[in-house]
């Protein structure tokens, strides 16, 4: 009798309870601890970039506010900074502190989501009520301010759509005040429980070394002792004229990375409340005739780590190239230092911990494995895609 030695693999996905969107891991284990992790990502491709390329440039931030409904706000900046460069166009100043707040705001309300969703994860549901709870005004003062909770829409080239009007203005503060109250609570109730300190911490340890090998960003980044942040190393919209902490941690296990998120939420009060203060009178847009020939970059620090966009300019009314990465992109990656070694019931926390976005990394090319030589581009990966929908629709 042959028996074989290969080692159990254990799939997690695509469809996953602790997987909000669709991923494939494959999780070699030796017992109860993973020795291997393999990735696969991009089930879900939307063709972004193809499509920005279709619109024109006011258009295009509507589209890629789609790529993370919890960045709609981040990649929209990028985007347009990217053109603003190209063009050499400046914004109002009231116009850039209407951008950084709208950017706190959704820092709050992606950190506490994922506090809520961390919580549920290990059946901590008190935490998890408690996160929902907390998010509700952030994203009704999101509403306010830009007419939705989510994809907000209101970045454009040369400024903003919509003002932060200031009869809503004591409504913000007093809405803050709350919210600090209430994220000091939460954040006290983390740092005291023992029981939290006993699930959390040595968990899927990123160290600092792997963390610089891996290129990985935000929270991610700061958690484990990597101190580095847009909004501070390259300051844009009026980051550089705030005074505010770039927070950051030197474990690099799950609790450090929960400490960070956490402890961000109340900075970004801090740095929204001095924007409030500072934002002077003056209109919020300034008149864009055209976009010349060029190519300009842009970069924004989004809740998840640093968004960045690439867009080229002929000189017509549409990009000719736009090139989107996301902070999930690079992060993912380091599931391959933090999960190895780990037991099998600490794998899933560990992924969470990046807080990954895998609509974030949607990227689709046949390549092959041996000399990576293109087999399929885009209109050959099209036609399969008609002619497989055409056979089920079909057969049904």
């Amino acid at each position: 009798m042959k028996i074989s030695m290969r080692k159990p693999v254990i799939p997690v996905g695509p469809v996953h309870p602790l997987q909000e969107e669709m991923e494939y891991f494959q999780l070699t284990i030796d017992g109860e601890i993973v020795t291997d992790i393999d990735v696969n990502i991009a089930y879900n491709h939307r063709g972004i970039e193809e499509i920005s390329e279709t619109l024109q440039f006011d258009q295009v931030p509507f589209l890629v506010s789609r790529i993370c409904g919890i960045c709609s706000a981040s990649h929209p900046l990028a985007y347009v900074q990217a053109v603003e460069e190209i063009a050499n166009i400046t914004p109002p100043e009231r116009a850039l502190y209407v951008r950084t707040i709208i950017n706190e705001l959704e820092r709050i309300h992606s950190h506490i989501l994922w506090a809520g969703l961390a919580g549920h994860f290990i059946g901590y549901e008190t935490v998890f009520m408690w996160a929902w709870k907390y998010r509700e005004p952030v994203l009704d003062l999101l509403e306010e301010i830009t007419g939705n909770r989510n994809n907000y829409g209101n970045v454009k080239i040369g400024g903003c759509r919509e003002d932060i009007k200031p009869d809503i203005i004591p409504k913000l503060l007093k809405e803050l005040d709350l919210l600090e109250k209430k994220m000091d609570m939460l954040t006290k109730a983390v740092l005291d429980d023992p029981i939290l300190h006993a699930r959390l911490k040595g968990v899927g340890i990123l160290t600092k070394e792997d963390a610089i090998k891996y290129a990985v960003a935000g929270p991610t980044a700061r958690a484990s002792g990597v101190p580095i942040d847009v909004r501070r190393d390259d300051p844009y919209a009026m980051y550089g004229a705030l005074d505010w902490n770039v927070i950051t941690q030197e474990e690099g296990d799950v609790f450090a990375k929960t400490v960070v998120r956490l402890l961000e939420t109340l900075e970004a009060i801090k740095i929204i409340r001095q924007a409030l203060k500072k934002m002077p009178d003056g209109p919020v847009m300034t008149e864009v005739k055209d976009i010349p020939p060029g190519e300009g970059c842009g970069h924004v620090e989004a809740p998840r780590g640093e968004t960045f966009h690439y867009v080229r300019s002929d000189g017509g009314n549409r990009p000719v190239r736009h090139k989107a990465r996301a902070p999930s992109y690079v992060n993912v990656p380091s599931f391959k230092a933090s999960c190895i070694g780990e037991e099998v019931s600490d794998a899933m926390i560990t992924l969470a911990a990046v807080d990954p976005c895998y609509s974030c990394t949607e990227r689709m090319a046949v390549l092959d494995s041996q000399t990576n030589a293109l087999i399929c581009g885009f209109e050959e990966l099209l036609r399969l895609s008609r002619e497989k929908t055409e056979r089920i629709r079909k057969g049904i």
